[in-house]
Parts: C-alpha cells; sequence; structure tokens
C-alpha cells in the first residue's frame, strides 16, 4: 500500500481514494471508502484501453459476468461505471497481504497451508468458470490472504483482450511464469489453462519460487512452452498432484473436482481453513496497515 501520487484521481464515482493498492497491465488499484465508510478495492483501467471502443464493450459484458461470480473465495464485485471517461470496477477490500508478500517475507508455507490454501482456490476457480469466466491471470499477487480463507482477486478482468497474444498497445497480459502454454502461444484458452496458473501459485506457496525459475520475460516464456518445472522442493505429498496441473496439454490437467478431493482427501474445504490455517506470523493479526483521515462508517 503507497500513499497517492499527484497524478492520481481523489475520487472515483462516490468513493474518496486514500491509497494505492497496486497496479497491472489492465490498470491500476486504489483503496477507497464509500460514502457509508466501507472499504473498497477500485480498478481504474489505463487510459490507452479507453480509447477502444471493442475494449469498453467488452469491458461493459466482463462487469455483468462478474457481478455473477458469487463464490466465497473471491471478492466480489460491489459497483462499477463502464461507460465513465475512465472505466472503473469496485470489489469488496480484503484486509489481508498477498500471497506474493506473505512468501516473500515469511518464506515457504507448509503443506497442510498450501493445501488449504490449494482447495480455496479450487473453489474460486469453480465459481468464476461457472460465471463463464476464464481468470487468465492467476498469480500470488492476486491470491489475498484473510483469516477464514484466501480470495481471488481480478477474476474476469484479464480476459478483456480480444488478442490471444502477450501485449495490447504495448502492456503486457498475463504474467510470465503462470501463464499457461496456450497463452503464450496465442491459442484459444479454456478454464483448463486456469488449472496450469493455479499449479504453478501452489508450487510457489510451497517452494517461495515459480516452478520455472527466475529469468528475462523471453526465457521464462521459453521455459513454460518447452521446458519441465523444477518440482524437487515441492513436498512429496503434492508433487504429483502439482506436477499435473502443469501439463504441457490442457487435456492432461486435472479437472476441478478431481484437483479438490485430491487436495482434501474428500474432507470439506471449511475444515482445512479452520483458525490457524494461516502460518506464522499471520495468524490472527490484523494485516492492514491503519490508514490516517479515514472516515467514521455511517
Amino acid at each position: 500500500m503507497e500513499p497517492l501520487e499527484s497524478d492520481d484521481p481523489a475520487a472515483v464515482g462516490p468513493y474518496r481514494l486514500v491509497a494505492r493498492l497496486g497496479s497491472g497491465g489492465m490498470g491500476r488499484v486504489y483503496l477507497g471508502y464509500s460514502p457509508g465508510g466501507r472499504q473498497v478495492a477500485i480498478k481504474v483501467i489505463r487510459p490507452e484501453y479507453v480509447q477502444e471502443p471493442a475494449f469498453r464493450q467488452r469491458f461493459a459484458r466482463e462487469v455483468i459476468a462478474s457481478r455473477a461470480v458469487s463464490g466465497f473465495f473471491t471478492a466480489g464485485v460491489v459497483d462499477a461505471d463502464p461507460e465513465g471517461p475512465r472505466p472503473w470496477l469496485a470489489t469488496a477490500y480484503i484486509p489481508g497481504p498477498s500471497l506474493q508478500r506473505a512468501v516473500q517475507r515469511s518464506g515457504p508455507f507448509p503443506e497442510p497451508s498450501v493445501r488449504a490454501l490449494g482447495a480455496a482456490l479450487v473453489e474460486a476457480l469453480t465459481a468464476i468458470h461457472g460465471a463463464s469466466l476464464i481468470h487468465r491471470d492467476l498469480k500470488p499477487a492476486n491470491v489475498l490472504l484473510a483469516q477464514d480463507g484466501p480470495r481471488v482477486i481480478d477474476f474476469g478482468i484479464s480476459r478483456l483482450c480480444e488478442h490471444s497474444g502477450l501485449t495490447l498497445t504495448g502492456t503486457t497480459i498475463g504474467s510470465p511464469g503462470y501463464m499457461s502454454p496456450e497463452q503464450i502461444q496465442g491459442l484459444p484458452v479454456e478454464p483448463s489453462t486456469d488449472v496450469f496458473s493455479l499449479g504453478s501459485v501452489l508450487a510457489y506457496a510451497a517452494t517461495g519460487a515459480s516452478p520455472f525459475g527466475e529469468a528475462s520475460v523471453p526465457a521464462l516464456l521459453y521455459r513454460v512452452v518447452n521446458e519441465e518445472p523444477d518440482l524437487q522442493a515441492v513436498p512429496t505429498g503434492l508433487r504429483d498432484l502439482v506436477g499435473r496441473c502443469l501439463a504441457k496439454k490442457a487435456a492432461d490437467r486435472p479437472e476441478l473436482p478431481a484437483l479438490l478431493h485430491a487436495l482434501t482427501g474428500g474432507r470439506p474445504p471449511g475444515e482445512l481453513l479452520a483458525p490457524g490455517w494461516l502460518p506464522e506470523p499471520w495468524q490472527g493479526e490484523d494485516t492492514a496497515p491503519a490508514l490516517p483521515d479515514t472516515p467514521t462508517p455511517a
């Protein structure tokens, strides 16, 4: 979370903006407050996309579809304006760190936490796919960790680009190291592309590193398409499952119901997300930093 800068808006629609939460290929994300004091995360689309009528039309359709996603492990859409000068989308604010930040600060997760994380992400993807959306950019930075379970953010927005390639007007679509081979090759994608990304996310949670390592963007893209992932550090109980998620051919990846059963052993996912599912030092902590001069809820 960072302070607003001079080129940031003070408000978007009825929401007062108080901080930057991050940025990505499609836009910048802010922490905002509704007139009644409700915290929201607001994604404002980059100016270069605003000038493209096809993008606006697709964005409007995606907003409608995203509202239909009702899974507990997704950050639900609460408001949007696809017709404004700068289209925006507001979702519920999740007061927790991203998986990326948590692992960078405290190291890899133990296997029980990875299984709980994976079960929740499978449920999130089930809800997203059920709304006829494909995430296309599931990565550690797009998974937020709350005490009662993780939340997937940015669902539906990453599929806005009609192009199948990596860039549009010079902006990267997708995240090297977490994109599926078919995304990189510009082929049609199906829900199984999110399963590949999920495998990379679980490998990262379990080891602290991408299964395709660190390298330049071209090198990473080549490795994803042509080389096998490095899963030696993944716990043996998860290695085969993660490896099947990372199959080069989409048809060889497990479907979500089978993946859920493999992660939970048939137990209800909620049992894995009991208090303490998060490893230290994240258990029982309010990981959202306090902000000065915040409004009092009405």
